[in-house]
């Protein structure tokens, strides 16, 4: 038997639940490394080798030689080398990568912004607060108009475009922001609850909880 030759180092985030539900959508054998933030392991010398700026999620592909960060990166590698999870037909390819791509800009930074104002700032800030409760809910009303009539971010081909908005939202429902107002997106969220690869991967290497 050969050895597994991707290995995952992550903790439990949103980002790092893109890159589980992924690999267990796929079937991939992996080594994952419990990379614990609150702990300071992400600052450690032989993790800044993998990744200068200390972050999670890290791929490594040791039968490659290749080493990957960022988790749309992530998720675009991982779908190129197996031919699963991005469409083939050029106009769905297309919008499925572009859907990845705002979540990338859009979707986890300002959730991220949000995530901290809200819940680890020393103190209160209302502006800031604000702000990204505004920016939040104009994301929710753009995924909630692309999933009109739709099943999937990239029409009839559940993708990598899902996967990477599954980890903020999976997140956002946990902590209590709301979306319920969008009725295409909150239909959009149990569909992909209901995916046993996701169940799994939303578990590695530990549930989230709140702070």
């Amino acid at each position: 038997m050969s050895p597994v030759s991707l290995h995952l180092y992550t903790d439990s985030s949103p980002n790092g639940f893109k890159i589980t539900i992924a690999l267990e959508e796929l079937g991939l054998p992996y080594v994952l490394h419990h990379v614990r933030i609150d702990e300071g392991e992400h600052r450690h010398p032989d993790f800044l080798q993998l990744h200068p700026h200390g972050r999670i999620p890290v791929l490594v592909d040791e039968a490659t030689g290749i080493t990957v960060f960022e988790s749309a990166a992530i998720l675009l590698y991982l779908a190129e080398q197996s031919g699963r999870l991005l469409p083939d037909a050029p106009r769905s390819r297309s919008e499925a990568i572009t859907w990845l791509m705002f979540h990338s800009a859009s979707v986890g930074p300002i959730l991220g912004q949000r995530v901290h104002f809200e819940m680890f700032a020393d103190a209160p800030y209302a502006p800031a607060i604000e702000r990204y409760r505004r920016l939040s809910a104009e994301f929710f009303a753009t995924l909630d108009q692309r999933l009109t009539g739709r099943s999937w971010l990239a029409g009839e081909a559940y993708s990598i475009a899902d996967i990477a908005g599954y980890g903020w939202t999976h997140i956002a429902r946990l902590i209590g922001f709301d979306f319920s107002a969008y009725p295409h997106l909150s239909a959009w969220h149990p569909r992909m609850s209901q995916r046993p690869a996701v169940q799994r991967g939303v578990l590695l290497p530990e549930p989230a909880t709140g702070p």
